[in-house]
């Protein structure tokens, strides 16, 4: 690979399998957040019977007391939920679109060199990348030409 001698097909599966491994490092650290989220409505309900536990042993005190055992059990209910959905999912899904993000990044990357590697002209390698770009960040063919014609003069 180092001396540049590679079959150009070689090289695309060995890049495949190297990218392969990058995504899928990058989609269990979003995955194990996911489950951290996941998790988190479930301890709301611990916190709830617990208050509530706590709750049914103050039964005969005074009143203000319980109230407060019967709102610590709500706050223990509601933080659960909060965290979840309001925190720990949402930094999970953002996680997941970072690493997909990444993962066209570099497929288009991928794609260039194994263009180049192939035998294609550095234009015809450049817009093969182009054309692997998501739609949202892919350049119109008429600014990657006028980018490119400014970088050689």
């Amino acid at each position: 690979m180092v001396s540049g001698d590679m079959n150009p097909f070689q090289l695309e599966n060995l890049m495949d399998v190297e990218l392969g491994t990058h995504h899928h490092e990058n989609e269990e650290l979003a995955g194990a957040v996911n489950k951290v989220s996941d998790a988190l409505p479930g301890f709301g309900i611990v916190a709830a019977v617990l208050g509530i536990v706590n709750t049914m042993a103050a039964l005969g005190g005074p009143v203000s007391e319980i109230g407060a055992k019967v709102a610590a059990a709500l706050v223990g209910t509601f933080l659960g939920i909060l965290l979840a959905y309001g925190f720990v999912g949402p930094t999970a899904t953002a996680m997941e679109k970072l690493a997909k993000d990444e993962a066209q990044f570099f497929i288009a990357i991928k794609t260039c060199i194994v263009a180049m590697v192939q035998g294609y002209p550095p234009q015809v390698a450049v817009e093969f990348g182009r054309k692997a770009t998501p739609s949202e960040l892919r350049p119109k063919f008429k600014e990657l030409e006028e980018h490119l014609r400014g970088k050689r003069s």
